[in-house]
């Protein structure tokens, strides 16, 4: 038989508790139980990970102390990580004695909530131990607080050995309707490698700061896309313009997809393209991207995007004629 036990408390040395745990572990022991100890206290940045030793346990014990309210961090983040990490089909197996001193108000809440809790992840709570000291001195000397220990160790024994019976709970009903975590498919072993990673600081960390480069990275790349795509067809123009004498107008136009306006500026034998606004265009022009990659590349006129209904225009038709003098693409050669 495994029984593990769980302490939630501080470790200090006038814990009654602790001297609670070290008489029900000697019982144990007598009665060849292997018991395992595990200080939350010491463990606390594996935490999540200790639903894991709950795999080779037949029951397990509990135990916190309350020094001024409630259960503690420690019990709660154990409870937490079985939760969400813990195997519920063997923990329906597992039986759980509760075990809690208080030095101050609370312990019989601070009981329930122990049970109540393990019966919501589908467990089976045993009778447990709880009880207000002030002076574990008292606790120690008294020989009817360590009878009723060792009774309490010996019932917790009996129950896990005979696999004794108990009541279904309300509790369960109610986590079936409204408690129960959305499922994240994940096998066992998913689980326990999650829980691993959950409870390595440095592996959190690292992914945190891969995170932030991959962030910056994408930044950078979109940032360059920007900037490329600003410079998007001015070199084309640029390059196939044809200057015509004491011919001037300014042509806006509108391609899919872009924010900006393609404007093109043509005074005589200088022009000015760029993507932006102008004010008084004397020439407005939209079209799709397909039909301005066929005019850049050759393979189709301004007039001809116009004519088969691939571009808009708004302005003098004698100056948007001007474009494919303006303008002279060639297609590539092959």
């Amino acid at each position: 038989m495994n029984i593990n036990i769980y302490y939630g408390g501080r470790g200090i040395i006038d814990d009654p508790t602790l001297f609670v745990l070290n008489k029900m572990q000697e019982i144990l022991e007598e009665l060849r139980v292997k018991v395992t100890r595990y200080n939350l206290y010491e463990l606390k940045n594996t935490i999540p990970t200790l639903p894991q030793t709950l795999k080779d346990a037949d029951g397990i014990i509990l135990a916190t102390t309350v020094e001024w309210y409630g259960i503690g961090g420690y019990m709660q983040q154990f409870l937490d990580a079985c939760w969400l990490f813990g195997d519920k089909e063997k923990i329906a197996s597992i039986y759980m004695c509760p075990v809690v001193m208080s030095t101050t108000w609370g312990e019989r809440e601070a009981k329930l909530n122990l049970s109540t809790a393990w019966e919501i992840l589908g467990g089976m709570p045993c009778s447990g131990i709880c009880g207000y000291i002030d002076n574990t001195v008292t606790l120690e000397m008294n020989e009817q607080y360590i009878r009723i220990i060792e009774k309490k160790a010996e019932n917790l024994y009996r129950t896990v050995n005979q696999h004794m019976a108990s009541f279904p709970a309300s509790n369960q009903v109610l986590k079936q309707k409204v408690t129960v975590p959305k499922p994240t498919n994940l096998t066992p072993q998913e689980t326990e490698q999650l829980s691993q990673y959950v409870s390595d600081d440095s592996y959190v960390q690292r992914q945190k700061q891969d995170i932030q480069e991959l962030t910056s990275l994408f930044r950078d790349m979109l940032s360059e896309e920007g900037a490329d795509s600003e410079e998007e067809y001015l070199g084309a123009f640029r390059r196939c313009f044809v200057p015509q004498p004491g011919f001037e107008a300014v042509y806006s136009i509108g391609i899919e997809e872009k924010k900006k306006k393609l404007i093109i500026s043509v005074h005589g034998p200088s022009m000015e393209c760029y993507y932006g606004t102008a004010e008084q265009p004397d020439v407005e022009v939209q079209l799709n991207r397909a039909s301005m990659e066929e005019i850049v590349s050759g393979r189709m006129t301004f007039q001809r995007a116009f004519m088969s209904g691939g571009m808009k225009t708004k302005g003098e038709f004698r100056i948007l004629r001007m474009l494919d003098q303006l303008f002279v693409f060639e297609e590539p050669k092959r």
